[in-house]
């Protein structure tokens, strides 16, 4: 009867991570139900369920475990809803859950209409990031819409997402990216058109977005987004949820933004670059000032070698004038 019993709770299980899969494979990720291969384990923590193939267990293990430990979002009510999370076993089954339209930069991709979350398994590239964080910043799309629906645009949405995963390392895309001088900030109502222009454009905008999100937090030291959030949804409109939780124009903050993100790694911007431009230059300059120098030893030795010669031959010239004067003074008479 147990062996039995677990028969029948093995079967029961991999039915239910059937249905998930199936479910999965209808949602936006994967358009077909057999775009997801068979073997795949369920496992649940909270308020989160993972369906992962063994090798990829322990990691969805230890994000369930993290997402559980730390399952709030700056300035947003706890949130409830179920969230189904698919560990992609490699990059071609992570490209197709992703659909065509994903971007070919994602480590990790959404779906809040549907609580869903495509994330890569252990066969992931190093450009794929900490998966913890990664995961983190996918949960935070799911928490924003889930309180605000739809009314967040997608740099807010993109800027509270690297803001909840503590992604600071978008800082240092400003302090380097030479766009920030020959494009200037970009106005809040231009960021959305960014992520559409390729993975260079699209991480200057992810950088751009964070920074202004979390200017805005810093605007309430107390409070952070939390009253913002709450005008937001009471309002349903930005501006106004700016006004009455800090007390200026979306206007005025985003001048102030553009001007303090342009003050503050504009600077960085022409030293990281002046020395990219004097290594460059580097390349170019010590190679022919080697060559100079070698040649100008080269020439150096030269002359000292034909110095050299002169003089053996003017000693060898004295040497008989000096024999004869001798001769000539020998043969005089006392």
């Amino acid at each position: 009867m147990r062996r039995g019993g677990r028969r029948l709770a093995r079967a029961a299980r991999t039915l239910v991570a059937a249905v998930v899969l199936a479910a999965a494979g209808r949602s936006t990720w994967a358009q077909t139900p057999d775009a997801l291969p068979r073997g795949a384990v369920r496992v649940d923590v909270g308020r989160f369920t993972a369906v992962a193939f063994p090798p990829d267990l322990p990691l969805a293990r230890s994000l369930l475990a993290d997402a559980a430990r730390r399952d709030t979002f700056p300035g947003l009510p706890r949130p409830r809803a179920r969230v189904v999370v698919a560990v992609a076993p490699d990059a071609r089954t992570f490209r197709r859950w992703g659909g065509a339209g994903a971007p070919e930069w994602g480590a990790a991709f959404a779906f809040p209409a549907e609580h869903r979350i495509v994330v890569q398994g252990r066969a992931a590239g190093s450009d794929a990031g900490d998966p913890v964080a990664v995961f983190r910043h996918e949960l935070a799309h799911l928490a924003l819409h889930e309180a605000l629906g739809d009314l967040p645009p997608r740099w807010f949405d993109e800027g509270y997402a690297s803001l909840a995963a503590g992604e600071i390392e978008r800082d240092d895309v400003l302090a380097t990216n030479v766009a920030l001088l020959t494009r200037g900030v970009s106005p809040l109502g231009d960021l959305d058109a960014l992520f559409a222009e390729g993975a260079g454009a699209a991480q200057y905008g992810y950088a751009l977005a964070y920074r202004a999100v979390a200017d805005l937090e810093a605007l309430d030291r107390d409070r952070g987004l939390a009253l913002f959030f709450r005008y937001w949804r009471a309002t349903s409109r930005f501006d106004a949820a700016v006004r009455q939780a800090y007390g200026l124009t979306a206007d005025t903050f985003e001048a102030r933004w553009r001007a303090g993100t342009r003050r503050r790694y504009g600077t960085l911007v022409v030293v990281a670059n002046l020395s990219l431009v004097s290594a460059i230059a580097g390349l170019f300059v010590v190679p022919v000032w080697l060559r100079r120098r070698r040649r100008d030893r080269e020439r150096l030795a030269a002359m000292r070698a034909a110095d050299d010669a002169a003089d053996r031959a003017a000693a060898r010239a004295a040497r008989p004038s000096a024999l004869d004067a001798l001769l000539d003074g020998g043969e005089r008479p006392a």
